[in-house]
């Protein structure tokens, strides 16, 4: 099954390895530098244009993505509760 995280962007619920809410998580050191290094080595790949509510990481194939959705994190927990979409 996969999960619509935003726009055209859906990700296999089996790699999913975490959801966050972005407001509350990057308050801290370590998310900042996680997220700063996703950026740097272009593993974030931005489903909005719009004022990002979560990331979302997956590991597939021993490499990490960040997902950057306008999706609130609960909003994303729901739908993978229910099957995904």
């Amino acid at each position: 099954m996969y999960l619509h995280v935003g726009n055209e962007y859906s990700v296999d619920i089996r790699d999913i390895v975490g959801i966050f809410d972005i407001e509350n998580t990057t308050v801290g050191k370590c998310t900042k530098r996680l997220l700063d290094r996703a950026e740097k080595e272009k593993r974030c790949i931005y489903a909005t244009m719009d004022m990002p509510k979560s990331f979302i990481i997956v590991m597939k194939n021993g490499q990490e993505k960040l997902y950057i959705s306008q999706l609130a994190a609960s909003t994303l927990r729901k739908r993978l509760s229910e099957g995904g979409f």
